[in-house]
């Protein structure tokens, strides 16, 4: 699961916005939903991995411990509660895992998690072949030949880098819809994750609909103004 942010509504109610805070139930009705559909494609769930940035605030909030103990009290209703891991993101400055430590990665066989935005030699061993991160919040505009109608959506960006596999969630945040990748080239700084620019230009854009998934190419070839026109 890419990041959660878990008190984000509750910050911008602090700011003085009229905003409603909706995120934690919105959360649990999603994650209910992918239950059922794993449950009904006769799928086995080994584990659950949140991809760090589990929390919003930098500073201590005690909401957002109490609102990560509710969706950690629900999970455990499908899952034993081992195999939920909790990775750390740059915003988990305090360990609100209500098991254990939070963890800088995950290893399972070939496969490796991390959040995204340090680099751990271990994520890149040789027996590694696709390492899953988050931190970036990738979403796209998509825009009718006429420029009239521009919608915002989450999308995946799938890559190669330093021979392996990279995979890049969208952020389980509904509130927001993440980074515009279609502005990268501008907004877009080579220290803000492990993936440098250059090589995440080369990365594929992918948007999961209802019922298909939507390859709009390499990164590269997308801008603001003419970004998957239909």
């Amino acid at each position: 699961m890419g990041d959660l942010h878990i008190g984000y509504d509750y910050m911008i109610q602090k700011s003085g916005v009229l905003f409603p805070e909706r995120q934690i139930d919105g959360m649990i009705i999603e994650l209910d939903e992918i239950f059922k559909i794993i449950k009904e494609k006769k799928y086995i769930l080994k584990k659950i991995i949140f991809l760090g940035d589990i929390k919003h605030s930098f500073g201590f909030e005690y909401r957002e411990k109490n609102y990560l103990n509710k969706i950690f009290q629900f999970l455990k209703k499908h899952i034993e509660e081992k195999n939920i891991i909790f990775i750390k993101g740059n915003h988990d400055t305090f360990n609100y895992s209500p098991r254990d430590k939070l963890r800088n990665y995950y290893i399972n066989d070939e496969l490796a998690f991390t959040h995204g935005d340090k680099f751990f030699k271990s994520v890149f061993n040789k027996k590694i072949k696709t390492i899953v991160i988050g931190h970036i919040h990738p979403s796209i505009i998509i825009s009718d030949k006429q420029n009239i109608r521009r919608e915002k959506f989450k999308c995946f960006l799938k890559g190669k880098y330093k021979n392996k596999n990279i995979i890049i969630l969208p952020s389980f945040l509904s509130s927001a819809e993440g980074m515009t990748i279609n502005k990268f080239k501008e907004d877009y700084e080579d220290s803000f994750s492990i993936i440098p620019k250059k090589t995440l230009s080369n990365f594929e854009v992918y948007v999961i609909g209802k019922k298909d998934i939507f390859d709009f190419g390499k990164l590269k070839k997308l801008s603001t103004s003419s970004v998957a026109s239909v």
